[in-house]
């Protein structure tokens, strides 16, 4: 068994759902296991070890590998360290079926943790390593939620030639994901008895001509923009609530939807267009936006030089874009040329039997080795 696989094993068997899934006190919930299994590891390897606090009880982890010399360029290597969670507590233990392993977290994302934190150990321990570049390797919290973690490293405004934020995207570098916009669509109406219905208006019924407004109209407007790698931006109408009790005309009625954006739109321009529409066919509505921070849309250069290097060392000829959102963005935002990269497939993420492909955890810990080592 080679170490990458051996440490993925270690990793999947120390539970790290998400805090944010689990009552308080759950022995699955957070990061911490995971984060000081890490350092340990790393302080072992004689790297820098140091934490980030975030929230109570989780940081970030930070590993540093310093250069030979000094250090004029920087690579950040950042998967996330939370899982989801799930009913059954087989999950958290790591078989192997075949050519697969199994277990929560396999593909997302602690596949991408152990190729990179192997690949940092593998370029640590040789006699020559980059002379000029620092690797680090940082284990994000709450990438699952919130991004809080992508977001407080953000916050140190650490420059860096090159960010690598695993997820499962078969070793191939993505350089777009879309963003994503979570909106609260309100309507209006006068309450009245069940059985004098004329007395009253109906908020239930004007937002379910406005959803369907929405899901026609808007839906259809959204397929005419394309981006090259992301194709078209979406809609999706997630809850809807209102309503006290069947013998009462709903003065209220909300509903929930997910945008997922493209490069350089707002919610600002995206309220104006999608209130235009409903304008159109005659409906009113209230929109807002419901998240309280920012997930903005991924573009990065694919002719960057490191962004291309490393295309080139995984044989890739052109970008590709994804439409989940991910804790890139956040660190592009600091101002960190940032790709997506990591082994295993996002159609396994989240799975009730999640696995990982072993080829794609030993491809990527090689390719991502042989691009540190051909750093400056």
């Amino acid at each position: 068994m080679s170490q990458a696989v051996q440490l993925l094993r270690d990793l999947i068997a120390l539970p790290s759902v998400n805090a944010a899934f689990l009552p308080p006190g759950d022995p699955h919930a957070g990061e911490a296991k995971v984060a000081d299994y890490l350092a340990k590891r790393a302080a072992k390897t004689r790297l820098d070890v140091e934490r980030q606090p975030v929230a109570p009880g989780s940081d970030n982890l930070i590993v540093r590998l310093s250069p030979l010399g000094q250090a004029r360029h920087r690579i950040v290597l950042a998967p996330h360290l939370d899982t989801v969670g799930g009913d059954d507590p087989k999950i958290y233990r790591p078989t192997k079926k075949g050519n697969k392993l199994h277990g929560r977290g396999a593909c997302d994302t602690k596949g991408s943790v152990a190729a990179m934190f192997r690949a940092i150990e593998n370029v640590a321990g040789r006699k020559k390593r980059p002379s000029e570049t620092e690797i680090v390797f940082v284990g994000l919290m709450d990438e699952e939620c919130n991004q809080t973690g992508s977001r407080a490293f953000a916050k140190l405004r650490m420059k860096a030639d090159l960010a690598l934020v695993g997820e499962p995207t078969r070793c191939k570098v993505v350089t777009a994901h879309k963003g994503d916009l979570w909106l609260r669509l309100i309507a209006t109406g006068k309450a009245a008895h069940g059985a004098r219905p004329e007395l009253g208006r109906n908020a239930i019924h004007s937002l379910a001509q406005c959803i369907v407004a929405i899901e026609t109209d808007y839906a259809a407007l959204l397929r005419k923009r394309r981006h090259p790698l992301l194709g078209h931006a979406t809609i999706n109408t997630g809850t809807i609530r209102g309503g006290a009790q069947p013998n009462i005309v709903p003065d209220h009625c909300e509903a929930d939807l997910d945008r997922r954006t493209l490069p350089g739109e707002t919610f600002a321009n995206i309220r104006r267009e999608l209130l235009g529409v409903l304008a159109r066919r005659g409906l009113k509505a209230k929109l807002i936006d419901v998240k309280g921070f920012t997930c903005p849309a991924l573009e990065t250069d694919p002719g960057l030089p490191w962004v291309r290097d490393f295309m080139r060392v995984g044989r890739q000829k052109k970008p590709i874009g994804v439409d989940y959102y991910c804790d890139a963005a956040n660190l592009a935002a600091a101002g960190i040329p940032t790709v997506v990269w990591g082994p295993g497939d996002i159609a396994q993420a989240h799975t009730a039997d999640e696995w990982i492909a072993l080829e794609q955890l030993e491809r990527g810990t090689g390719m991502l080795t042989r691009f540190l080592l051909s750093l400056p």
